[in-house]
């Protein structure tokens, strides 16, 4: 079991350093907003994370 949450871990801080790459502080800011609303159960804020990041992925 602790491979498995350090292998979560180690992808999840990629990934979060892929979408500062590639889209800067707002991309974090969307991956923030999505992981908030996602660990509240708050529909407003997953929302919002998502379309952040889906206007940055059109955009680019």
């Amino acid at each position: 079991m602790p491979v498995a949450e350090t292998a979560l871990a180690v992808v999840g801080l990629g990934v979060e350093q892929l979408v500062q790459w590639r889209f800067g502080p707002m991309g974090v800011m969307a991956l923030v907003l999505l992981g908030i609303g996602l660990r509240a159960r708050s529909s407003t804020y997953t929302s919002l994370g998502a379309v952040v990041l889906v206007l940055l992925m059109v955009q680019s």
